[in-house]
């Protein structure tokens, strides 16, 4: 990451102060009591792994024990472990790691199918308690005289590690309580070995089955800890799901419609992140979001990312629902594929110019684009189709504002060093529409070299280079042939002076029509998709969608394509 965009952090609060849900929300479905997050099943599935690991530490130590340790006590070796080699514990040891080590690639492979990975595992917890009551009553001498088996511990640590609904907890505990009272009598009762009477065997087997109850108190407190994260996550009609991303700006959730199942993404941005120092300023920047983000909720072109909902939660947060994309943002692009075509880049900087053009005459600048904050997105049929993000933190354009629109903090300068404008480097002036202009031509440059227009060892170098040196034509910095008219347009939004620039969005996207490219058409794009990202393509109006992951692309907050 360039020392332009180096993040800012936001601590990870608790889920629970995330939300305050603003209309009314159904009540869970059948079968949700005990229902977890997406992200928690899924912690829930690694510690599957993890356990395996512990556990298969703990039979190595076993084995140590019996092929070490022991030698060490000579005058107990034959009660422990008898004459005969190899001894029955290092082949019951051993089976234990293997069996444990088995379940960390498992736990790998169905990550997709969470809740088969939990009720495996639970199986586990009983294998494991299997071999362990084989290797006490292998030395039923032993077992008589310590009382109280290792069972105990698997039953009680396994439901704190991988929590499942207490119900299946409780069924896999007396399950594995019940395997030292089952080989004691298949090994000892069934041939006449050591007997034991009836007290001492209810007093030796009783933890087990008092263990077995106690097992379900922690995986109902984890269980209804989920349930309280999951109803906390409920926000309007819309359920979060897990966290996509988190930054600078904030958090970003993939979240998904109660009864229409559509997707969205919710996006939770912290007041202080944009300059709210004190209660006060927290109020004013709370109320500008308000306002600013129903603008940003009418805009209707189509490169604009749809806003479908916005508010404030109960601890000052600021959230707002948008369309969940399918594609890849401008900066992954350039970063995995190279730079752009001329064509292409044309294709992309006037579908901006569609978006900035109709939020400008509606007095709204956006004041942070840059390449992250374009994506190309599959819409429909159709590839290449761009969109513009973050319309919820714009600023009004002062030349349209009122006193009620420009209720800013003082002093509060967002946006990305690599492509802000010298008067928002400086401040000396207001902030108007062709700050936008500016940013697109920085945005046309990095897509045609792979580089943006000034850098520098920090953000303040980079924020120097835009107030007083002159930029380098895009031409003398790529290997492709690009136009002389393109060199002229990216340049001109360069310039330094905001009256030296492309008055309007509109009057750029002419000046774009007018460079002669060959045109970049849908099937142009098609395949170039068909050939990069394939998994994002429809290939026949028969084929099934390949299943592609929905990807929110935020200013600092970056969803990777898989």
């Amino acid at each position: 990451m360039s020392s332009s965009e180096q993040p800012v952090s936001v601590p990870d609060g608790p889920v629970t102060e995330v939300l305050d849900p603003h209309l009314s929300t159904p009540a869970a479905g059948v079968g949700s009591r005990w229902r977890m997050p997406a992200d928690l099943l899924a912690q829930t599935c690694r510690r599957v792994g993890i356990a395996g690991i512990v556990f298969a530490a703990v039979w190595a130590i076993v084995l140590l024990m019996q092929n070490v340790v022991w030698r060490l006590f000579e005058s107990h070796q034959h009660l422990y472990f008898g004459d005969v080699w190899p001894m029955p514990g290092n082949l019951i040891a051993g089976a234990g790691v293997l069996l444990s080590l088995a379940m960390v690639p498992l736990a790998h492979w169905l990550t997709d199918r969470p809740h088969l990975l939990i009720r495996l595992g639970l199986g586990f917890e009983v294998a494991t308690a299997a071999l362990i009551a084989l290797l006490n009553w292998q030395l039923p001498q032993a077992m008589l005289g310590i009382g109280v088996s290792w069972v105990c511990i698997v039953i009680i640590a396994y439901p704190a590690i991988v929590p499942a609904s207490p119900g299946r907890v409780l069924g896999a505990s007396l399950a594995a309580a019940s395997m030292d009272p089952l080989m004691y009598a298949l090994l000892v009762a069934g041939d006449g070995g050591v007997q034991a009477d009836g007290f001492a065997l209810t007093w030796m087997f009783m933890p087990n089955f008092l263990c077995a109850l106690l097992a379900v108190v922690p995986a109902k407190v984890i269980r209804t800890l989920g349930q309280r994260v999951s109803r906390a996550r409920e926000l309007g009609s819309y359920r979060l799901e897990e966290r996509l991303a988190a930054g600078g700006m904030g958090e970003v959730y993939r979240a998904t419609h109660r009864l229409l199942a559509r997707p969205a993404a919710i996006k939770l941005i912290r007041p202080e992140v944009l300059g709210a120092s004190t209660p006060e300023a927290a109020e004013v920047i709370v109320e500008r979001f308000k306002r600013e983000a129903r603008a940003a909720a009418n805009l209707r072109s189509p490169n604009t990312i749809e806003l479908y909902d916005f508010g404030t939660t109960a601890d000052g947060a600021l959230y707002y629902v948008m369309e969940l994309l399918e594609g890849l943002n401008l900066q992954e692009m350039v970063e995995r594929f190279g730079p752009l075509p001329p064509a292409r880049v044309v294709h992309f900087l006037r579908q901006a110019c569609l978006s900035l053009g109709e939020a400008h005459d509606r007095g709204l600048v956006h004041r942070d684009i840059k390449p992250s904050n374009l994506v190309a997105a599959r819409l429909g049929l159709g590839v290449d189709h761009l969109k513009i993000l973050d319309f919820g933190l714009v600023k009004a354009d002062p030349a349209h504002a009122s006193s009620s629109t420009l209720l800013t903090s003082p002093d509060v300068t967002t946006g990305t060093p690599a492509f802000m404008s010298p008067e928002m480097a400086l401040g000396d002036r207001p902030v108007d529409r062709r700050a936008d202009i500016y940013a697109l031509g920085c945005v046309g440059y990095w897509l045609l070299t792979g580089r943006t227009v000034f850098e520098g060892a920090t953000p303040v170098a980079i924020l120097m280079g835009h107030v007083r040196d002159e930029p380098m034509p895009p031409s003398k910095l790529s290997e492709l042939d690009i136009p002389p008219e393109l060199d002229d347009v990216i340049l001109s939004c360069l310039a330094k002076r905001p009256e030296d620039r492309p008055n309007t969005a509109m009057e750029l996207y002419d000046d774009l029509c007018c460079i002669p490219v060959a045109p970049w058409n849908s099937t142009t794009a098609l395949q170039w998709w068909s050939l990069h990202l394939p998994e994002l393509v429809r290939t026949g109006p028969t084929t099934p969608l390949s299943g592609p992951a929905p990807v929110l692309v935020e200013p600092d907050l970056v969803a990777r394509v898989p």
